[in-house]
C-alpha cells in the first residue's frame, strides 16, 4: 500500500479515478486536478480531504501546483464527443507531455491508456499481448479516443526518457464497480428493463473490478522505469457481454436482452493477456461473478434506502 506519499491525481472525480482518490486519500496527502466543469464533482473530491485545483490539462499552466509529488496518476482524458482530432491531440498528448514535465521530480508515474489504442483482429478470441500491433479501434461514440491516447503514450515514452522519470503505461480493459463501467451500465440496463446493445456477438472483455484496481496501483507504480514499462491492466478471465449479462439475469430473475448491432472497424474483442501483469501485481481477487454479484448487491441497497425510489425490479 502507498503511505505517507504526497500523490497528484489528475480526473479525480471519474468512474475508475474517484474511487481510487478516496482509496489513496485514507493514508497519504491527496491532490487532485480537472476542469471541474461540474461544482458538485469538485465538491464530493473535496469532501475526501482532497486538494483540488482546477487545471486544463492542455494548457500547461500549473501555476497553482507544487512540484514536489512523489506519484502522479495521470487517469484523466478526454473522449470527445466529436471529431476534433487537434483537441484530443493537445489534451492527451500534449497535457500528458506538459504534466509529465511539471512532475519529472517523482519517483514515479503512472499513466493510464486503454486496450482502445490496439488493432482490430479479426477472431474475437485473440487474446492481445502488449506487443500487438496499434492501430484505430473506431469507437463510434469517441472517434478521436484511440488516436490520442496512441499518441498519449508516445508522449509518455518520450517523457519517461527525456526527464529520466519512471513511467508505467497501464492499459485499462473493461473497469467495473457500484459507482460505474460497462458490465455495471449493462446490469442497470437489465434491471430497468432495457436492452443492452453492444457490437459483436461475442463482443469480449477482460472486466476488472475497481477494488483489484485499487490494490494494484503501488505494485505498477513499483514497476514503472525508464523507458516506460507497459501493460495491460484487465481482469484475469475473458467475458462476453453475453456471459455478464445473462449472469445479472440470474442474479435478478429479470431477462436480459442483448442486441447486437455490428460496428466494422470496431475490436471485435478485447481479451488482454495478464501474465505481466500478473508478474507485478499478482492474481486479481474478484472474479467476474462475485464482482456482478457485489454491484448488484449495491443496487439493491440503494433502491432501498429512504427517500429513494425501488425500480421494482431488483429482487
Amino acid at each position: 500500500m502507498l503511505s505517507g506519499e504526497k500523490i497528484l491525481i489528475t480526473g479525480p472525480a471519474g468512474q475508475i479515478a474517484y474511487p481510487l482518490t478516496e482509496y489513496l486519500a485514507r493514508d497519504n496527502e491527496v491532490w487532485g486536478i480537472a476542469r471541474f466543469s461540474n461544482a458538485e464533482d469538485r465538491a464530493r473530491v473535496d469532501a475526501l480531504g482532497v486538494t483540488t485545483r482546477a487545471v486544463d490539462l492542455g494548457s500547461g499552466a500549473f501555476d497553482e501546483l507544487p512540484e514536489d509529488f512523489t506519484y502522479v496518476l495521470h487517469l484523466a482524458t478526454f473522449q470527445g464527443p466529436g471529431l476534433d482530432y487537434d483537441e484530443a491531440l493537445r489534451v492527451n498528448a500534449e497535457g500528458t507531455g506538459l504534466l509529465l514535465r511539471h512532475c519529472r521530480r517523482a519517483k514515479a508515474a503512472l499513466v493510464m491508456s486503454t486496450a482502445s489504442v490496439l488493432k482490430p483482429h479479426p477472431d474475437p478470441m485473440h487474446v492481445f499481448h502488449e506487443s500487438d500491433p496499434l492501430g484505430d479501434a473506431n469507437v463510434t461514440h469517441a472517434p478521436t479516443y484511440s488516436v490520442s491516447k496512441t499518441a498519449e503514450e508516445a508522449v509518455a515514452r518520450y517523457c519517461a526518457r527525456a526527464f529520466d522519470l519512471p513511467v508505467v503505461i497501464a492499459r485499462m480493459n473493461a473497469s467495473y464497480g457500484p459507482g460505474g463501467g460497462l458490465p455495471t451500465m449493462h446490469m442497470d440496463a437489465v434491471l430497468a428493463g432495457r436492452p443492452i446493445t453492444t457490437r459483436w456477438d461475442p463482443c469480449m472483455y477482460s472486466p476488472i473490478h475497481q477494488d483489484d484496481i485499487n490494490s494494484q496501483t503501488a505494485a505498477l507504480l513499483d514497476a514503472a522505469s525508464t523507458p516506460a514499462t507497459v501493460v495491460n491492466w484487465g481482469g484475469d478471465e475473458p467475458v462476453s457481454v453475453q456471459e455478464w449479462a445473462a449472469y445479472t439475469a440470474e442474479l435478478s430473475g429479470l431477462p436480459a436482452e442483448v442486441v447486437v448491432r455490428e460496428q466494422p472497424g470496431t475490436l471485435r474483442g478485447q481479451i488482454q493477456d495478464t501474465t505481466k501483469r500478473a508478474a507485478i501485481t499478482g492474481p486479481c481477487a474478484v472474479d467476474w461473478r462475485a464482482g456482478l454479484a457485489r454491484v448488484y448487491a449495491s443496487r439493491r441497497e440503494d433502491s432501498a434506502r429512504p427517500g429513494r425510489a425501488a425500480s421494482g425490479r431488483a429482487r
